[in-house]
């Protein structure tokens, strides 16, 4: 069952970021022409996301049983490091652009998703809670 689910997850995400990815070529690129070659660069970048938020994010947060510690750490290197080879799929001059800040952006990132973690935890033992005293009337 979480086999179907983290497939389907994928191909959800897949196409979601394709269509934005595509979108947004259209809104800032709309009149240059592209190479056929950088349409596999777009799907790149689509694999990537379903990759780390359709399947990683989905099995990390549901599924697996580590500590706290290990899945914050793991979602934020593998979404960084994704999120890295995505900007350097789009653009190798937006890429060089922004390495630099690479070490604010492990960070922020650890940051973030300490209190996307804890904020999650909280909201997900209520909703068992809730679960158990409906169960229990």
């Amino acid at each position: 069952m979480m086999i179907i689910q983290l497939r389907n997850s994928f191909f959800q995400v897949f196409t979601m970021s394709l269509l934005w990815v595509v979108l947004l070529l259209t809104l800032f690129f709309g009149d240059q022409n592209i190479n056929m070659g950088y349409l596999w660069n777009v799907a790149g970048i689509a694999v990537i996301f379903a990759a780390v938020f359709g399947v990683m994010y989905n099995a990390l947060w549901n599924h697996f049983t580590m500590k706290p510690i290990w899945n914050i750490a793991i979602s934020s290197v593998l979404s960084l490091a994704g999120t890295m080879l995505a900007v350097w799929l789009f653009s190798r001059e937006m890429y060089d652009m922004i390495f630099p800040y690479l070490p604010g952006m492990i960070v922020l990132s650890l940051v973030l998703h300490t209190l996307g973690f804890y904020v999650y935890a909280k909201m997900d033992s209520k909703k068992r809670a809730d679960e158990l005293n409906r169960k229990m009337r």
